[in-house]
Order: structure tokens, then C-alpha cells, then sequence
């Protein structure tokens, strides 16, 4: 199957190129993700697994951006020179994805949330109260199981090297999501510019960007050279779309973002704006942020968050986050103009890198 080229600029009405490339990416690896939940020996388990399964493969199919898997075809087509890519490496992003959605199941139970993609979180789904969240823990469990299945399943030259370098980063995404959660019960003057950053890098940037980048590029044949160009990117776009995540989390639309706008703020999130903030702030302002994000959550009602908001925008929080995110997306942006441009696939992750950039969900 071949992805698309650029050309010339979309007529009126026509969706850009990089959108388009987009859809094309989610529909293919939709297909194949829900064809990982065809399972034959599974299928006379019990029926509150078959309903169980049925309820993560909803959960796994609703819409989303797919940027993961994009992001392995682009990989792929770079290493290769070419925009046809192997039948076998839908299975293997597909895969991929799942991992995702095993981190997305737990990450939601972490942080209590409610929403997940403009739906209710898989916890919610499966029963109230602790006995969901430890239901959806065994169904994530289940799903990096399949993940690996998956991946491996695909039969794709040097994937087994290519899964342990995966898994490899996965460690790492563990160690980042751990550091977020530790941090959230440390006072603002105990967390430093540098933790935030380095939580974004080890959560988001390098499972997120770096390594499906990477896993498209290995399993294209990539030289060492462009691997190394392909992690440069990945950082910089990484850590630049978990910067306007954190953005997201405080400032978003709930209704647009398809989860809680004030998530952040209700479990405590150290995030890079709030940081900033804090910083720049004289110390009585800095007292109040402390307060305010100390907060037992029963007490975090809008007017709390409302001025969370303000203190964290009046103290040049959200401005130097802004800037921070500008500055990645450009980085990354640099480093991806001194690589191969076969068919015009560096032109495809260009435009995807600067829509990225403009996200508001």
C-alpha cells in the first residue's frame, strides 16, 4: 500500500495533504487494530470476558489521531525511499497502538480519571468504584500481552530487534510516569524546571515520537545516521507536544480536548507552566500557588482552578510554556530539513510536525 505524495497545494475544499495522510493512517490501522481482538481461543473463556473485551475493543477504536502509527509509516518510507509500505507493518503498528491504549487504561486508573476520548474512561466502563479500576488493570495487562503478539505476529525483518528496542523505551516511559506521580505530593519549591522536563521527555517524547520513528525506520533498513536524525526529531516534537499537553490539561476546553480541563490541576500535576510560574512569581504569589495545588481534591472547585489559572498566567507561565512549544516544534523541525526527502515523506512529517504544534486537543 502506497501513502500519499505531496504536490501541490490543496484546491479549496480539499483537505491538506498531511490531514489526508492522516486519515489514511487511521483507517488502515483501525482496521487492523480491531482485527487484534479476534481471538478463537478466546471466545468460549466466559461471558463476562467476551462482554469485558468487547467493551476494550470499543474503547481502543474510538476516534483518535494515530499520530504512533503515522509516525512508524513515516519512518518506514524515509528508510526506505519509498511510499509503499508492507502489508505487515499495519499489523505491527497496529500492535503498537494497543500498547498505547494499555498505557492510556492505566494511566486513567493513576489519575482517576473520568474521560478518555470524549468517552468514559475503561474503569467506569467495567464496574464503579475499585472494583472497575482493578478490572481495567487486568484488561491493560491483556492488552500488552496482545501488543507483543501483535508486533511480533507481523514477521517483518529484524522485528524482534525492533520489539526489544521498544520495550526497552517502554521501561523508561514506566521510570516518567512514576516521576509524575511521585512529584505530586512534593511542594512546588522541592520540584524544579528541569524534572518537568525531563518527566515530558521519558513519558511522552521518546515512547511517543522517538521510537515509533525509530521502530518504522529499523524495520525499513534505516542507517545508523538517519536513526539518529529520526531521535533528534522525535525528542524535539516530543517534548514540544507534551508542553502543549500540559497547556491543555490547565487551559482546554474539555468538550474539544475529549477529556477533563482541569485534570491537571484536580490531581496535583507538577507540570512545566505551573513550574514556570512559580519561578517567576514573588513570594506571596508563590505561597498561593503552593496552596492551591496542595489542595486536598474535594476542595478544587472552579473557583480554586479559575484562579489557578490566573496566578499561572499572570506570572508568565503559560507564555513560557507557549514559547518552549514553539521552540521544540522549530527544533525539530531543523533537525528533520537535514535528512533524505524520498518522495517527499520529509515534506509529510514536516506538516505533520507544525499541525501538531497548533493542536488544541
Amino acid at each position: 500500500m502506497a501513502l500519499p505524495r505531496p504536490a501541490v497545494q490543496p484546491m479549496s475544499g480539499e483537505l491538506p495533504l498531511e490531514q489526508a495522510w492522516l486519515k489514511l493512517v487511521q483507517a488502515q490501522v483501525e482496521t487492523s487494530l480491531g482485527e487484534l481482538f479476534d481471538l478463537p481461543d478466546e471466545a468460549r473463556l466466559d461471558a463476562r470476558w467476551t462482554w469485558a473485551m468487547a467493551q476494550a475493543r470499543t474503547y481502543a477504536l474510538r476516534p483518535a489521531k494515530r499520530v504512533r502509527p503515522a509516525l512508524v509509516m513515516a519512518g518506514h518510507c524515509l528508510a526506505k525511499g519509498t511510499p509503499v509500505v508492507p502489508g505487515e507493518l499495519w499489523r505491527f503498528a497496529a500492535g503498537l497502538e494497543l500498547l498505547h491504549t494499555f498505557l492510556l487504561i492505566h494511566d486513567d486508573v493513576a489519575d482517576r480519571a473520568h474521560l478518555r476520548r470524549g468517552g468514559a474512561a475503561l474503569h467506569h466502563l467495567l464496574a464503579p468504584g475499585r472494583g472497575g479500576e482493578d478490572l481495567a488493570v487486568v484488561v491493560g495487562d491483556h492488552l500488552f500481552a496482545r501488543s507483543l503478539e501483535a508486533m511480533l505476529e507481523s514477521g517483518l525483518p529484524g522485528v524482534a530487534r525492533v520489539v526489544r528496542y521498544y520495550l526497552s523505551v517502554c521501561r523508561h516511559t514506566a521510570a516518567g510516569q512514576y516521576l509524575d506521580l511521585a512529584l505530586g505530593g512534593a511542594p512546588l519549591s522541592q520540584v524544579s524546571l528541569f524534572q518537568t522536563l525531563r518527566v515530558a521527555y521519558l513519558k511522552t517524547a521518546r515512547y511517543g515520537f522517538c521510537a515509533p520513528l525509530v521502530c518504522g525506520a529499523m524495520l525499513g533498513g534505516a542507517s545508523p545516521e538517519l536513526v539518529a536524525g529520526l531521535e533528534r526529531v522525535g525528542r524535539q516534537v516530543g517534548l514540544a507536544y507534551q508542553l502543549k499537553d500540559d497547556l491543555i490539561g490547565l487551559f482546554g476546553d474539555s468538550s474539544v480536548a475529549g477529556k477533563a480541563a482541569d485534570g491537571d490541576f484536580m490531581q496535583g500535576k507538577r507540570t512545566f507552566p505551573v513550574l514556570a510560574a512559580y519561578v517567576r512569581a514573588p513570594p506571596r504569589a508563590r505561597e498561593e500557588l503552593d496552596l492551591l495545588w496542595s489542595l486536598p481534591e474535594s476542595l478544587k472547585d472552579a473557583r480554586a482552578l479559575a484562579r489557578a489559572r490566573t496566578l499561572v498566567e499572570e506570572h508568565g507561565g503559560r507564555e513560557a510554556c507557549e514559547r518552549l512549544v514553539t521552540r521544540g516544534s522549530h527544533a525539530a523541525r531543523r533537525a528533520l530539513h537535514s535528512l533524505p526527502n524520498p518522495n517527499g515523506a520529509r515534506d509529510l512529517l514536516d506538516a505533520l510536525i507544525a499541525r501538531l504544534a497548533r493542536r488544541i486537543a
